[in-house]
């Protein structure tokens, strides 16, 4: 018999599965207590007593992204800008994310650029946007893109430009073991896809007082 089962059969009392079919707290810490026993531990011991409900909790700010509608952190524009149509460009802006492979770390920085059309967004609201889609199980590529595309389709710009880079703790921590490795995945649209020499003026100002 599968451990999940013998382990659920083993404390009927915890499992209380929500009406929509999620998976209940209880359900999600004794799932905890498998891994932990998998592992070699015992989740009986004092140290582990707590650790399913503490696992179970950074659970839900980890990947709290699955909560949130991208869409609705662009809703609001700021159209009184002096007729301000030139480039937006906010780097740096630091993420930590979770590989939907191995469910461990990669951690880095998002660069993010676009041309406005009818106004801007809270310069905020890109960092945020970072947030929603790096709190979920992502792939660096994936998350590129669906920053990129949430941008293009609330903000209607002229061009947007995103640049991710990280280092990924599936190859630092296992697998091939190679430390500071890291990781650039980058998203043209618009003028930036069109134009190389739009692609040039984002990296130079990408490298700008470095």
């Amino acid at each position: 018999m599968d451990d999940v089962v013998k382990s659920l059969i083993s404390r009927p009392e915890r499992v209380v599965t929500s009406a929509n079919g999620k998976p209940s707290r209880e359900e999600a810490e004794e799932a905890v207590r498998v891994l932990l026993r998998w592992a070699g531990d015992n989740p009986e011991r004092e140290g582990l007593l707590e650790t399913p409900a503490r696992v179970v909790k950074a659970y839900e700010e980890l990947f709290s992204g699955y909560r949130q509608d991208p869409r609705e952190v662009l809703e609001r524009v700021f159209a009184e800008v002096e007729g301000y149509d030139d480039l937006v460009l906010v780097r740096d802006i630091p993420f930590f994310s979770h590989c939907e492979h191995h469910m461990v770390p990669f951690v880095g920085k998002a660069h993010i650029a676009y041309y406005p059309t009818d106004g801007v967004v809270g310069l905020s609201k890109l960092a945020r946007l970072v947030d929603v889609f790096a709190k979920r199980l992502q792939t660096q590529e994936a998350m590129t893109a669906q920053i990129a595309s949430t941008i293009e389709t609330e903000l209607n710009p002229r061009g947007v430009a995103v640049l991710v880079e990280a280092e990924h703790m599936c190859m630092s921590m296992r697998g091939v073991l190679k430390q500071g490795a890291s990781t650039v995945t980058v998203q043209f649209s618009g003028s930036f896809r069109d134009n190389p020499s739009e692609q040039a003026h984002f990296y130079t100002l990408l490298r700008g007082g470095r």
